[in-house]
């Protein structure tokens, strides 16, 4: 028996027009008008919008940063992103151990995550160290596991250096692999952040302060350089929050740089530094990049609406706050001791579908294209992922436009005991979600189980 969706709104990332969806196994069998199957189960969307399952390519799903431990498993991590509507992850993995293989961490990732995840699931690979064996590594892995990306950090304790930068570029470049990358001037940041704890300056506002705008800006020019010298290499840059960053993108794009794809996370486009502000709460929004200003984010809305930027991820990364260990309260005295890092995957959707299309800021085809489709092309999962056609899978969110409701911590569907949006007045409601033609959550209830998620072996970004 298949399963009919009639009378929605069909959200793509090129239109919006009246249908019906038709669901047999695991697969949109037909998307039209007056479609029928006589023994389907029929599901009426009047009212309603009906979206593509989201995915989110940037999340840290059980993170191991050495003194503490995202308190976000795959299982709740996972419950938290179908109850928002997301029903796939691209999950970055952490540093292994010191000199390990890049196979160390592919394998301890599927131990974490395989049988635990509820929804669908794929991983970026993670450069921490760079010879010949990780470089022949990576394209072993990208044929073998399907994990077409590989990250590389130009910060924190395993950044690498530029020699070695480029070195990981011209490889991925040879082999079609997109090579994701944090942005931000690691020497520069080390000297401020140690002036500041000198001084005496460790309240959490100094943590934007230590981490200036420019940084990122610079580390961005830098990176879109080697990736140009590396024969336009796939680059991504992940996680854009300054208006100082987006300038040098945009100057990038009005080159004509090939191969370049730009994210920014939802905190970038609705939250600022007077978070903070307050000595506690401000622990909260320790993440790197910080947030910024007004300004900021102004211009980034702008540059989604102009089609500058390729995605809205997440970089869902929660701490426990006053819970058990209360992670985040290792900053209290110290910023630089704070984990970095907050919840998002659950909230992104419902705030992009409010904060951007009902307020007026994007279409909704743009938020479809930045939340669903666009993170399925550049991360080798279209059109599996991410779109309303015949042969996509059946991943497929209701939201109801006409409600009205305050998100709180109450909400939050994962091991968070905080969300950053405390108070934010959200329009529109996630009704229903459906994973592989399966419903898995109704009216706020999660009916999945655990494992339900599968392993998705990527293709080729159309970056490469």
């Amino acid at each position: 028996m298949g399963l009919l969706i009639k009378n929605g709104m069909i959200a793509t990332d090129s239109a919006v027009f009246p249908g019906d969806i038709l669901i047999e196994g695991e697969k949109i069998a037909a998307v039209g008008v007056d479609l029928s199957a006589p023994d389907a189960q029929v599901i009426d969307a009047a009212g309603k919008y009906v979206l593509p399952g989201a995915v989110d390519v940037h999340t840290h799903m059980d993170l191991d940063v050495g003194f503490a431990r995202a308190i976000d498993d795959f299982y709740d991590g996972t419950v938290a992103a179908a109850c928002g509507g997301t029903t796939t992850i691209v999950d970055h993995m952490a540093f292994g151990p010191k000199d390990c293989s890049l196979w160390h961490q592919v394998r301890e990732y599927h131990r974490l995550a395989d049988g635990n995840a509820v929804v669908d699931y794929g991983f970026h690979g993670v450069f921490q160290h760079v010879n010949e064996v990780t470089l022949e590594e990576m394209k072993e892995i990208a044929q073998k596991e399907g994990i077409t990306s590989f990250k590389v950090y130009m910060t924190y304790d395993y950044m690498l250096q530029d020699d070695e930068l480029f070195r990981v570029l011209r490889a991925a470049k040879e082999a079609g692999i997109v090579i994701a990358v944090h942005c931000e001037n690691h020497g520069v940041i080390q000297q401020l952040r140690k002036e500041y704890v000198e001084a005496g300056c460790t309240q959490a506002k100094y943590h934007p302060l230590s981490r200036p705008a420019r940084c990122e800006a610079e580390a961005v020019n830098r990176m879109i350089h080697l990736a140009a010298m590396a024969g336009d290499a796939p680059l991504y840059i992940v996680h854009l929050s300054s208006k100082e960053g987006l300038h040098e993108v945009l100057k990038a794009r009005a080159e004509h740089q090939k191969n370049l794809g730009v994210e920014t996370c939802t905190q970038y486009l609705t939250l600022t530094d007077e978070m903070y502000e307050d000595p506690q709460e401000g622990l909260k929004a320790i993440m790197s990049p910080p947030l910024r200003k007004d300004a900021d984010r102004e211009e980034l809305w702008q540059a989604l609406a102009d089609g500058q930027l390729d995605v809205v991820g997440t970089d869902h990364c929660p701490f426990h706050y006053k819970k058990g260990k209360a992670e985040k309260q290792y900053g209290a005295e110290n910023f630089t001791k704070c984990p970095n890092g907050a919840p998002g995957v659950q909230e992104r959707l419902m705030v992009m579908f409010s904060e951007g299309f009902m307020k007026g800021r994007l279409t909704l085809p743009q938020v479809v294209k930045y939340c669903c489709t666009n993170p399925c092309r550049l991360y080798g999962l279209y059109p599996q992922k991410g779109t309303l056609q015949p042969g996509a899978d059946a991943d497929i969110v209701l939201i109801d436009p006409n409600i009205t409701h305050t998100f709180t911590a109450a909400d939050i569907r994962g091991a968070s005991d905080y969300t950053c949006y405390e108070g934010m007045s959200l329009t529109g409601d996630i009704d229903r979600v459906f994973l592989r033609g399966r419903e898995i959550v109704k009216d706020h209830t999660f009916l999945g189980k655990r494992g339900d998620g599968r392993y998705l072996h990527r293709g080729k970004s159309i970056l490469a």
